[in-house]
């Protein structure tokens, strides 16, 4: 935010001294600079930016893409074909009732591993995803990406033709082209597919169709998403190949080595589920596991550790082997890390030795095989294996190096061996190795063909260029973490005629018009044993295939002898962003705009730094550096980020696209530049700065509550030591006693009387509230320009909290929907009644009598209202076509109104007309707001109040319940369960803070 350089050392001594806040939101609060100041004051509403007169060209083009109100896509109404029966989730009515929507299951895949979801349809149009409850990689949740991908389903910029060099084709010509590509080889001597990682039992069965009738053709995989160090990790800790599962429900004690298991990897959403059950807290007696997490970046998963040591990449290896080397592992020769202090490494060997076969050590993609191979053996020796771990024969359906094999696929382009490539889904162009040079060896290949969702990079390198198909426009199935199989079932036809990798390789095995549904049923017909019929409805009903799931494999830990990652002064780790993933999402709006977890930067990625390495380079935020690592250079911007590892910069992969689309074309920087097919572990990299400023835009500091000067006590946070020793009344829960005096009455409710409560426990910060909340209420997106001056649109949003040092910080995650409050600030100032009091207590708008005076935002202490300052949602569509991208049950704004969290009304609403057909009362759990139901962790709980048996009302009576800003006296309807951590207590503590 300042142009001078950040005072470190001053904020450092003030933390120290506590003279500073308990708990903060950036370093521009802890440097209270004037300017900083200056840009609070202008957080209030009266001193808002002026509306601009109009977009510049580039922001226009952006929302042109991106507005959920898409233009030309008058066929999404088109239903599936009439003979490929799909099967609705909860019933199948005889015909459709128009404003009723129908739920069906299906499958989104990442890294080729299937996360079961729910798609809901109006009329044959999907609007919405939902995770799948019978589903065991999802279990009803959803991650923020997979919110997200509607709107990709309705992204103008997708593929939507046949092209031979841009030249418009048919599907006959381009099928015949492949057929005649084929056949002119010898055996396929001279053909390569190249996939993405497979699981689909289908496809797979194809492949090998397809191999055995041209058995010298080769079959290669590379997955951006690749588990390459896991598959690596087994292969040299066991010979062979084999699936770690973690079963955290079984986990006292979990050590992460790098590992954000709660965020990445196809087991995320049930991990999550798990290790948040093993740690809820509501009464004194509960017990909690405890996390320890070692890691270079602040993850999602650290959000929920009760002791975390930043540590630099290669530190995290020296780490594992001394800590094998402790449990009697033997392990490379390793020195504990100076940043793990003594008492804590044999804390954590004490707590590890008391929980054998009660704790698990996990590790992250990120780091080598060798560390992988190391947690393993430590695994064995605690005898945790078949107890909090278990080893299952892989889901892919050829377990794969990925790197490995695109370096064999390059090599053998660049010999002249490939005569013809065809390519599937995967844009090697853009994510390949800068190492290997894909493109080059791709412009060898006397023929290319490229199956994608995107006229991209890859596309744009190839002869003929064919149009893939939507996971929601396409038959298929897939396989889960664990193995489980989900048929993937389409609710509408494809848009552009796309076609699937089915249709694909069918093509080549010489039928061009048999379809997806036509691969799946055959395969699995000839697959089952009994009734087909009844398998399909079930296993399509479902949306899993019962006894499906992987068998578990024997194995035995080797020695592992395999060296150690070389150290450097400063380690460059390179990850995947958890919003974009590889970069296949870039051109999502949505997912642009969406703040990241900690830094809340957006539109942007950036090279984050530890304050002690931004100190000793004298960096501050925004200042464009030119990193060095394997003799490639990338110039990036600085975000200094507290928690970061000192001597480790972290860049996110998935940006800097050339051709991703009007939305994520030119944004970002390109860290595939920087990727090396070789390296092991992070690369040595020198930094440079150039002299140059980039403007990086964060929400952080945006819709603050901290006040003008007042001390509020907005993060409670204790220890469960702290908490048993306080059952009823802890002190860190109501630091200050505050008298209720009002000359308002209470509002009577008869009927049903909602709320909320948030556990800030088992809250990771992941933010998929915050996309589900947008796909459910129509939310606009608004571009970089309009969220720099505090416009973002978001209903409810992730404040994010420090405590502790700069360095070495704890985290806090406070979800901010409306507070609904009993005596709501907004309504009485309302000069139009636009904001009112219902029967049920929510705090309703009605939009049409809105006249846009901001009275009520500026009267909001909690900042949870948001301005339509422009005709967001219609900058690039008319009327009649924002109807086929939005949400049917909720209204469209328009400019000039105030909107916010609604307690998703319009799905109470559908649960009362339900329960009033059926004569009864709606049923505790039978609303689920679009935030509650997509939450990870299920750190959201809602229902009515006046049914003292439902789980809200369970909740809100737990001792850790409060609201916020309770000295205000807005008795707000959304409360908060205070976070508690269970840090050992041979360490020590430094929560409770008031």
């Amino acid at each position: 935010m300042s142009d001078a350089q950040m005072d470190f050392s001053r904020i450092r001594a003030k933390l120290a001294t506590q003279e500073g806040p308990a708990y903060w939101r950036s370093l521009d609060q802890l440097a209270d600079t004037e300017e900083f100041q200056l840009f609070l004051q202008r957080e209030f509403p009266r001193h808002a930016a002026p509306a601009q007169e109009g977009l510049d060209r580039r922001d226009f083009l952006k929302l042109l893409g991106a507005s959920m109100a898409l233009a030309g896509l008058s066929a999404c109404a088109r239903p599936p074909l009439a003979h490929e029966k799909i099967v609705p989730y909860v019933k199948q009515p005889d015909q459709i009732t128009p404003g009723k929507p129908l739920f069906f299951a299906t499958a989104v895949t990442y890294g080729g591993y299937a996360e079961g979801v729910l798609a809901e349809s109006h009329q044959g149009r999907p609007t919405k995803l939902e995770g799948n409850p019978d589903h065991p990689a999802s279990l009803g949740a959803t991650a923020a990406v997979t919110q997200a991908q509607v709107l990709s389903l309705y992204d103008p910029d997708r593929s939507q033709e046949f092209n031979e060099r841009g030249a418009a084709k048919t599907w006959e010509e381009a099928a015949a082209a492949l057929t005649a590509a084929l056949e002119g080889t010898q055996d396929g001597s001279g053909f390569a597919l190249l996939t993405e990682n497979v699981t689909s039992p289908t496809l797979a069965a194809q492949i090998d169709q397809l191999l055995a009738k041209y058995p010298s053709a080769r079959w290669y995989q590379y997955d951006a998403l690749h588990q390459d160090n896991v598959v690596a990790g087994a292969r040299l800790a066991f010979g062979t190949d084999a699936t770690p599962v973690v079963d955290f429900a079984k986990a006292d004690v979990v050590v992460g080595l790098d590992a954000d298991f709660m965020n990445s990897g196809p087991a995320r959403l049930a991990y999550a589920r798990a290790f948040a059950n093993a740690r809820r807290v509501h009464r004194a007696a509960d017990g909690m596991n405890r996390l320890y997490q070692f890691e270079t970046t602040p993850t999602t998963s650290a959000s929920l550790a009760d002791h975390r040591v930043p540590l630099k990449p290669s530190d995290v290896a020296q780490l594992a082997a001394a800590l094998a080397t402790e449990l009697g592992v033997s392990a490379p020769a390793a020195t504990r890390p100076a940043a793990v202090s003594a008492e804590l490494f044999d804390a954590l060997v004490a707590d590890l030795k008391r929980y054998a076969g009660k704790c698990v050590v996990v590790v992250g993609e990120t780091q080598p095989p060798v560390v992988h191979a190391l947690a393993h053996a430590m695994n064995e020796a605690l005898g945790n294996v078949g107890k909090t771990v278990t080893y299952l024969r892989s889901a892919a359906a050829r377990p794969a190096v990925h790197l490995d094999e695109l370096a064999e696929l390059v090599a053998a382009m660049n010999a002249g061996d490939v005569k013809a490539l065809v390519i599937f889904d995967a844009n090697p162009v853009y994510t390949a190795p800068a190492s290997l040079d894909f493109a080059g060896a791709l412009a060898k290949v006397p023929f290319t063909a490229r199956l994608g969702l995107y006229p991209d990079e890859t596309s744009a390198a190839v002869q003929w260029v064919i149009p893939q198909a939507h996971f929601l426009e396409t038959w298929s199935d897939a396989r889960a973490f664990d193995g489980t199989v989900t048929i993937q079932q389409p609710l509408i036809l494809p848009f552009y005629s796309g076609k699937s990798a089915h249709e694909v390789v069918a093509a080549l095995l010489g039928d061009a018009k048999a379809t997806g549904y036509d691969a799946v049923r055959n395969h699995w017909k000839a697959n089952v044993t009994g009734s087909f019929d009844d398998f399909w409805r079930e296993s399509v009903y479902r949306g899993t295939v019962a006894g499906s799931r992987s068998p578990e494999v024997t194995v035995t830990a080797l020695p592992v002898t395999a060296a150690l990652p070389a150290a450097a002064p400063l380690e460059l780790q390179l990850v995947l962003d958890a919003s974009l993933l590889d970069g296949r999402f870039a051109n999502n709006g949505w997912l642009q705009e969406l703040p990241k977890s900690f830094s809340n930067l957006t539109w942007d990625n950036a090279a984050l730094v530890a304050p002690a390495t931004a100190e000793e380079l004298k960096l501050k935020s925004g200042d464009m550096v030119k990193l060095t690592a394997g003799g490639r250079e990338l110039e990036a911007p600085v975000w200094i980020q507290p928690g970061q590892a000192r001597g480790a910069i972290t860049l996110a992969l998935g940006y800097g696209r050339t051709k991703a689309g009007k939305v994520g074309s030119g944004v970002g920087v390109d860290a595939y530049r920087l990727l090396d097919h070789q390296a092991v572990g992070a690369a040595a990299t020198t930094l440079a700065k150039t002299g140059r400023q980039h403007q990086l835009v964060s929400t952080q500091m945006h819709h603050s509550l901290e006040g003008t000067g007042e001390r509020r006590h907005i993060v409670r946070a204790g220890t469960l030591e702290e908490f048993r020793a306080e059952p009823d009344h802890p002190h860190f829960v109501h630091p200050v006693a505050h008298h209720e005096a009002d000359l308002y009455p209470d509002h009577e409710y008869n009927g049903y009387k909602w709320g909320m409560v948030i556990d800030q426990t088992v809250c990771t910060g992941c933010n998929a509230c915050v996309v589900a909340c947008q796909s459910e209420n129509n939310i606009p997106i608004v571009g970089k320009s309009q969220v720099a001056v505090g416009r973002e649109m978001h209903w409810i949003r992730v404040d994010n909290y420090y405590g502790g040092s700069i360095d070495e910080p704890e985290f806090y995650h406070q979800p901010m929907p409306c507070q609904q409050c009993e005596k709501a600030p907004c309504e009485p100032v309302c000069p139009v009644g636009a904001t009112v009091h219902d029967s049920e207590g929510l705090n309703v708008m009605v939009y049409n009598r809105c006249v846009g005076t901001r009275y009520c935002s500026n009267n909001c202490p909690y900042k949870v209202r948001r301005f339509n300052w422009l005709q967001y949602s219609e900058l690039a569509t008319d009327a009649s076509e924002l109807s086929l991208a939005n949400n049917p049950d909720v209204s469209v704004r328009s400019r000039g109104v105030m909107e916010k969290c609604t307690y998703c009304t319009q799905r109470i609403a559908t649960a009362r007309i339900d329960a009033a057909n059926e004569d009864r009362r709606i049923r505790d759990g039978e609303v689920k707001t679009a935030c509650q139901a997509a939450c990870p962790t299920e750190a959201i709980v809602f229902g009515d109040l006046n049914d003292p048996t439902s789980e809200i009302a369970k909740v809100k009576s737990s001792p850790l319940n409060h609201g916020l800003l309770e000295e205000l006296q807005t008795f707000p309807r959304t409360t908060y369960l205070a976070k508690v951590k269970n840090p050992n207590p041979a360490l020590g503590s430094t929560e409770g803070r008031s």
